[in-house]
């Protein structure tokens, strides 16, 4: 199995260079592309300092992802956030998800850095929430590059790009889970209410749901992610 690793980014120059370092340690026929949307700072030169493929993009994680699927040339295709990072065996653990023909991708368990109660609430919330069927980008999503093609790929959405792409992946096929877990900041959460956030979160989600747009959603989202680009 050749796994391309594709990783979108806005402005991460303080912590892509760890979650560049964690990819880096993933054992097995892997490339690594950062698919940048216009940083200022030195996001583009610390990865290609790590010896990363940069592509530029429009800004966006959805369109940034999906410019990486384009120009990656793995079959498997997984997508990282810039601030979560990969355990060593993740190769071995995608591997052997997918051994199962009838799977055509899946995720890891995720445990959030740090030791606020956000954190906690969070690594405990996302097991739980996968008996709903949901799972989020930050988790780590993996897909046979086929199935992600028939899938039509990450959609330009300001937002709940990742629970689209779920959506689309299901109707093909299983979506499982590896064995392993990506450790994700917390970041998004610091300095600001997170029972606020948290029931912000919830209600966009609910509005999803419930047919409204993504883009009509973005402006709501905007408050929920704060400052948070990557």
């Amino acid at each position: 199995m050749n796994l391309s690793i594709i990783i979108p980014a806005l402005d991460e120059a303080q912590g892509i260079g760890e979650t560049l370092d964690a990819a880096l340690r993933v054992k097995g026929d892997v490339e690594i592309i950062v698919v940048d949307g216009g940083s200022e700072d030195a996001t583009v030169e610390v990865a290609r300092g790590r010896g990363a493929r940069v592509i530029a993009s429009a800004r966006g994680r959805g369109a940034q992802m999906h410019a990486g699927a384009l120009a990656a040339r793995g079959e498997v295709l997984w997508f990282l956030h810039a601030d979560t990072l990969a355990p060593a065996d993740a190769g071995r653990c995608i591997a052997r998800a997918l051994a199962d023909p009838r799977a055509v991708g899946g995720n890891f368990r995720v445990r959030f850095d740090g030791a606020s109660g956000a954190a906690r609430f969070l690594t405990w919330l996302y097991p739980r929430l996968r008996l709903l069927g949901l799972a989020y980008g930050d988790s780590g999503f993996f897909v046979r590059r086929a199935a992600y093609e028939r899938a039509g790929g990450f959609k330009p959405f300001p937002v709940f790009e990742d629970l689209d792409l779920l959506r689309a992946l299901r109707r093909q096929g299983l979506f499982v889970q590896a064995e392993g877990c990506v450790v994700t900041a917390s970041r998004r959460f610091e300095g600001r209410s997170f029972a606020l956030t948290f029931a912000r979160w919830s209600l966009l989600q609910t509005l999803y749901w419930l047919g409204v747009s993504p883009h009509t959603l973005a402006r709501l989202y905007a408050n929920v992610r704060g400052g948070h680009k990557g």
